[in-house]
C-alpha cells in the first residue's frame, strides 16, 4: 500500500537536509504520497530555501515570533502539529536533526502512535548543556522514533549503545552532501554577495549557538579582531544571524573594524559561493562542519563540544572552544604554517558520498 508520510521542517538546516529527501520520494508516487509541513520556526530563512529548492510546503503553520521562549514555540508545534497529524492521518512522520520542530514533532508523533523516522540520527556529544537543547532533543527524539538514519558509523555506534535495535537503523550518509550536490550547478556564474578585496585570505565566519550568548560570543569578537590586525592580508566576513543576542555583540565589538565586513544574513546559494572561496571558516555551526570538507576548506569549531567529531578524527576540522586566547592562537597557527594547513586541507570529506536519500527512500519503501 502507498505510505503518506509527512515531512517536517521549521529552520533553514532541516529544510537544507530534508530536501533532497522529499524530492527522492516523489519520484515514486506509486509508493509515497509526500505531505510537506513547514512549522516556519525560523520564516525568512525557512523561505530563501524553499525557492532554491522550489518546494511548496502543503501546509504552513507559521510560528515564528520574535524572541519567543523554547516553552512558547515547544507547547505552540506541539498543539498545531498535533492538530495537522489529526487531520491528515501519516503513516510516517519524518523530520531531522535536532531541532526544537523536530524533537516536538517526533513527542507529538509518539503521542499519536505515530511512526517517526529520524534523518541524521545518532549524533551525541554526551553533554546534556552543549550544545543546548539540542543534545536534549536528540536524545528524546532517539527514544521515540522508529527509524532511525545515521550519517556515520559512529551515529549508528551511539544508537545501538542506547538499546535501538539494529534492524530499526540505516546508516546512510549526510544529506546535506545530497544537498551541496543538487545546489552546484547553480552555484556557476553566481555573484558574490560582498566585493571582496583582491589579493586577501578569505575567512568566513559563524556564530550564533545559545550557548554561546554573552561572554563567548565577546571573546569569538575579539579573536576576529586579533586576527584582522595581525594579518594584514586578511579579509574577515561575518554574515551576521539576526538574534538579538548575537547582534548586540558583533555591533559593538567588529562594527567599522578594519578588514572585518558585517553582513545581513545570507541565502544558502551565495553563503556557499562565500565558502568555496574562504581560506579558513570559523564557526559554531553544525551544518558548516560537514558542509566545509566538500570544499578543502579547515574549520575551527568554536564550541566545547562537537556531535560531529567524524571532522575531527579525519583531520579536516578542530575544536577551539570560546576562548579568545585559544581561538587566536588556532587560527595564527593555519595562516603562518602552511604545512599544518595543508595538513587539514586535503582531508577527505567523512560525511557522505551524495545518496543518502536514495538509501532513505528504498528502505522506507521495505517497512
Amino acid at each position: 500500500m502507498k505510505k503518506k508520510i509527512m515531512i517536517i521542517y521549521g529552520t533553514r538546516p532541516e529544510l537544507i537536509k530534508l530536501a533532497p529527501v522529499i524530492i527522492e520520494l516523489k519520484k515514486y508516487p506509486e509508493d509515497f504520497e509526500v505531505f510537506q509541513l513547514a512549522t516556519a520556526q525560523h520564516r525568512e530563512m525557512l523561505d530563501q530555501m524553499l525557492r532554491i529548492f522550489e518546494l511548496t510546503p502543503d501546509k504552513d503553520l507559521d510560528l515564528m515570533v520574535p524572541n519567543q521562549t523554547l516553552e512558547q514555540l515547544s507547547s505552540n508545534v506541539m498543539l498545531k502539529v498535533s492538530e495537522v497529524f489529526a487531520e491528515i492521518k501519516p503513516d510516517i512522520v519524518m523530520i531531522q536533526g535536532d531541532t526544537t520542530t523536530a524533537m516536538i514533532s517526533a513527542l507529538a508523533a509518539f503521542y499519536k502512535k505515530i511512526a517517526a523516522a529520524h534523518v541524521e540520527a545518532g549524533l551525541r556529544t554526551h553533554d546534556i548543556y552543549n550544545p543546548f537543547p539540542e543534545e536534549i532533543n536528540r536524545k528524546i527524539i532517539g527514544t521515540v522514533a522508529s527509524y532511525h538514519f545515521p550519517p556515520t558509523q559512529k551515529g549508528v555506534e551511539n544508537l545501538v549503545n542506547e538499546g535501538v535495535p539494529v534492524k530499526n537503523i540505516l546508516m546512510t550518509g549526510n544529506t546535506v552532501v545530497d544537498a551541496l550536490r543538487y545546489i552546484e550547478p547553480k552555484l556557476d556564474g553566481f555573484p558574490l554577495p560582498v566585493k571582496l578585496t583582491p589579493g586577501k585570505r578569505l575567512i568566513l565566519v559563524t556564530a550564533h549557538r545559545r550557548e554561546n550568548f554573552g561572554e563567548p560570543m565577546e571573546n569569538i569578537c575579539r579573536s576576529l579582531i586579533d586576527i584582522s590586525e595581525k594579518f594584514e592580508d586578511v579579509e574577515i566576513i561575518y554574515p551576521v544571524h539576526p538574534n538579538p543576542n548575537v547582534r548586540e555583540k558583533t555591533n559593538k565589538w567588529l562594527q567599522g573594524k578594519e578588514r572585518i565586513k558585517l553582513l545581513e544574513p545570507l541565502n544558502y546559494i551565495e553563503f556557499l559561493v562565500l565558502m568555496k572561496r574562504a581560506h579558513l571558516i570559523l564557526t559554531d555551526s553544525g551544518g558548516v562542519q560537514e558542509e566545509a570538507p566538500t570544499y578543502k576548506i579547515p574549520v575551527l569549531v568554536m564550541r566545547l563540544v562537537t556531535e560531529r567529531p567524524e571532522g575531527i578524527d579525519a583531520g579536516v576540522s578542530r575544536i577551539v572552544g570560546t576562548s579568545r586566547e585559544t581561538i587566536t592562537q588556532e587560527a595564527f597557527k593555519l595562516l603562518q604554517n602552511k604545512a599544518a594547513y595543508n595538513s587539514m586541507s586535503k582531508g577527505a570529506n567523512p560525511y557522505g558520498d551524495g545518496h543518502a536519500s536514495q538509501r532513505m527512500a528504498q528502505f522506507l519503501k521495505a517497512v
